[in-house]
């Protein structure tokens, strides 16, 4: 499947959530990141995540498609991100 995870966590929280993201999936600018991942790899992903962040304080949110035959993705200005795996 192909998702796109997006989040909003504290200053503190925030590197490791970044560490975290970039093992699974590419980042795309700040707090974005996309890519095809298996379902077993987004279960651990959410758990992970789930131990870096203060549920009461910070958000997650995974768009989940089955498919990107119909997406069309713009940028306007600069590329922020990229394909690279960093792990």
């Amino acid at each position: 499947m192909f998702v796109i995870l997006v989040y909003d966590v504290e200053q503190k929280s925030v590197a490791k959530a970044l560490r975290t993201c970039r093992k699974y999936l590419y980042w795309v600018q700040n707090s974005v990141f996309e890519g095809e991942i298996s379902e077993a790899n987004l279960t651990k992903l959410k758990m992970e995540l789930e131990k870096v962040i203060n549920k009461e304080k910070d958000s997650v949110i995974i768009y989940r498609f089955r498919t990107t035959k119909y997406s069309l993705i713009e940028i306007i200005g600069i590329k922020k991100g990229g394909e690279e795996n960093i792990l």
